[in-house]
C-alpha cells in the first residue's frame, strides 16, 4: 500500500510540533491534529497549541474546530481526518499527523469498534457510574474481570463503555477484542516517527513548560473563561491543568500547589503516553534532536517526495 501520510508521536512536551513543523516545511506537508484538548476553541496556552505564526509557515487542521460545550470522540475525529486526509491527497500533499492521543490515532488507522447501545441502557448505566463509580467498577471486575484489570477504577470513560457494551450484548468487552482485535482492517500507511527523550529530560521540560505557560498568561485564559459564564462542570476543564487552575482563582490552593499538581499530572499523562504508544506498531524512534536524520529517514521512504 502506498504511504499515505506521516505520524509525528510521542509523549507531552517532547517537542513533536516543532519536529512536525519542520518536517512539513521541508517536505511539502500539511499538519493534521491529532490531540484531543486542541479540537477546542479558546484553550490556547494550557493545550500548547502551535502559534498563529507557526499556523502560517504551513497548513495547519483541525485546531481550534470546537466549541468548548462539544462533545468529541474517536468516531467524529476519524471522519474529520479522513475528510483532511483526502483534500491534502487530491492537493499532492503530504499529510502530517501530529499529536499524542494514542486512541485516536489507533482508530483512524485501523477503524472503530462499534456496539449500538440502546438508549435506555446508556442512560442506566450513567447514571450508576454519576452515583458510585467504585460500585460499578466492582460489577465490571465480576463480569470482565480480564477488561477490569487493565484499567483503572477511576477510568470512568472505560469503565462506563464496557458496562454498556456488556448490557447490551450479554458479552465481556475484552471480548470483542480478542475476536477483531482494534477492530478492523488497516485503513491507512503511515511512517510513524516516534518522539522520546530520557526520562530525567522528559520531566525537566514538562516541569519548564508548565512554568512558562503560566508565564505566557494561562491563569488570565483560565480567569476569562470563568468570567464568561463557563463552570468547572465544562468536560474540557479536565485537560490537566485547568482545574487546578480554577481551584488557584477559587481561594482553595495556592499558586505554587497548582503548579506542582499540574506538574506532576503532566509528568503522569506523558509516562502512561510513552506506555501507550511503545505498544504502538512500526513506530521508529527518534530523539526530537535528530530533525536531520528523522527527514532523511523519511526521504529515503517517500522517494516521489525527495
Amino acid at each position: 500500500m502506498k504511504i499515505q501520510g506521516l505520524v509525528v508521536l510521542g509523549p507531552t512536551g517532547v517537542g513533536k510540533s516543532e519536529v512536525g513543523l519542520f518536517l512539513a516545511k521541508h517536505l511539502d506537508g500539511e499538519i493534521i491534529n491529532f490531540d484531543s484538548v486542541q479540537f477546542y476553541k479558546e484553550l490556547n496556552i494550557g493545550t500548547a497549541k502551535p502559534t498563529e505564526e507557526e499556523k502560517k509557515e504551513v497548513p495547519h487542521h483541525l485546531y481550534d474546530v470546537l466549541d468548548l460545550e462539544e462533545e468529541f470522540n474517536a468516531a467524529r475525529f476519524v471522519d474529520l481526518a479522513d475528510k483532511v486526509i483526502a483534500e491534502i491527497l487530491t492537493r499532492r500533499k503530504l499529510p502530517i499527523l501530529v499529536g499524542g492521543t494514542g486512541l485516536y490515532l489507533r482508530a483512524l488507522e485501523y477503524g472503530l469498534f462499534s456496539v449500538e447501545i440502546p438508549e435506555d441502557i446508556r442512560k442506566e448505566v450513567q447514571k450508576k457510574a454519576e452515583q458510585n463509580l467504585e460500585e460499578l467498577y466492582e460489577e465490571l471486575k465480576k463480569v470482565d474481570p480480564e477488561y477490569a484489570h487493565k484499567i483503572s477504577r477511576r477510568d470512568k470513560v472505560r469503565i462506563t463503555r464496557a458496562m454498556e457494551v456488556f448490557y447490551a450484548t450479554g458479552k465481556p468487552f475484552s471480548s470483542f477484542h480478542k475476536e477483531n482485535p482494534f477492530f478492523h482492517k488497516k485503513r491507512y500507511n503511515f511512517l510513524k516517527i516516534g518522539l522520546l527523550l530520557p526520562r530525567k529530560e522528559l520531566y525537566q521540560r514538562i516541569n519548564q513548560r508548565v512554568l512558562k505557560m503560566i508565564e505566557a498568561g494561562w491563569i488570565e485564559e483560565v480567569k476569562r473563561l470563568l468570567e464568561r459564564g463557563f463552570g468547572p462542570y465544562l468536560k474540557v476543564f479536565r485537560a490537566i491543568g485547568y482545574g487546578y487552575l480554577i481551584k488557584y482563582l477559587e481561594g482553595e490552593i495556592s499558586l505554587d500547589e497548582a503548579i506542582a499538581l499540574i506538574q506532576r499530572d503532566t509528568r503522569r499523562y506523558a509516562k502512561r503516553q510513552i506506555t501507550w504508544f511503545k505498544k504502538e506498531p512500526d513506530v521508529v524512534w527518534f530523539s526530537p534532536e535528530e530533525k536531520e536524520k528523522i527527514l532523511n529517514w523519511v526521504k529515503e521512504r517517500l522517494l516521489w517526495k525527495a
